[in-house]
């Protein structure tokens, strides 16, 4: 159970429902910003980034935080320069390669959110490998965001409706806020109660656009690569102070 300090004594979060800290989901920013202020490569940016990753998912599992989702790749990330693109999907294809193993081991269950149709097919198969030896998992659910839009998940879940309602198999008045999620890459999962996003930029960039509408939001001044535990606990502070009113009166 996540415990928080506040005013000098330990609260547990389950005590508070409306504040309890389920899902975060993070917006990870920075790696080429870090890279170039040390006149490094835009990889070396990169690789950092992939251990600031580790930190992170150790100290959510710790925390006892249910959900943990990270926006490894937007789908309008192919836009980078082709070489860019290519070391990122190598540095994920040796992530998984290296640290399944371990994930598993601290009971951690990985899967996948976003569009497969322009990734390899070795690369699927590594994530498809992943999703299948962790899928009993329960102590933290990581999911990556990769080769993901917010708005191309709301276009094909409205898309899978659509043919819904062609077919015969529901009946249009019955889609709303409470059935569309069912048709997001998001079905099994619920809503972040916290984004994160670092180096100081304030948006979503296409991410979790649905799934944001009563997030809480917070935008750190910190690069990616140097994201540590105490980043982490200073975002998680900042939501706790705040009041989730879910647009009605306190």
């Amino acid at each position: 159970m996540l415990l928080v300090k506040e005013d000098n004594k330990t609260q547990s979060c389950a005590d508070q429902a409306e504040n309890r800290l389920q899902h975060i989901a993070i917006i990870m920013d920075g790696n080429g910003r870090w890279a170039k202020s040390r006149r490094l490569p835009k990889f070396a940016g990169h690789k950092k980034g992939a251990d600031a990753v580790r930190g992170v998912v150790e100290t959510c599992a710790d925390l006892d935080v249910e959900y943990l989702t990270l926006y490894a790749f937007s789908s309008e990330n192919w836009n980078r320069p082709i070489e860019e693109v290519n070391d990122l999907m190598g540095l994920l294809k040796i992530y998984l390669t290296k640290e399944i193993a371990e994930l598993h081991r601290k009971n951690i269950r990985i899967s996948f959110i976003g569009s497969r149709e322009r990734l390899s097919k070795n690369l699927i198969s590594l994530l498809e490998e992943a999703e299948e030896k962790t899928r009993n998992n329960d102590k933290l659910r990581l999911t990556l965001a990769l080769n993901y839009g917010g708005q191309e998940e709301i276009v094909r879940a409205a898309k899978i409706l659509a043919q819904k309602v062609k077919s015969g198999v529901l009946d249009v008045e019955n889609i709303n806020e409470n059935t569309f999620p069912e048709n997001l890459y998001t079905n099994d999962m619920p809503e972040p109660d916290l984004i994160i996003r670092t180096s100081g930029e304030q948006r979503l960039s296409n991410f979790m656009l649905w799934q944001a509408a009563y997030s809480e939001f917070v935008f750190q001044d910190i690069l990616w690569p140097d994201f540590s535990k105490e980043s982490l606990m200073s975002a998680i502070e900042e939501y706790h102070k705040r009041d989730r009113r879910y647009g009605a009166r306190p």
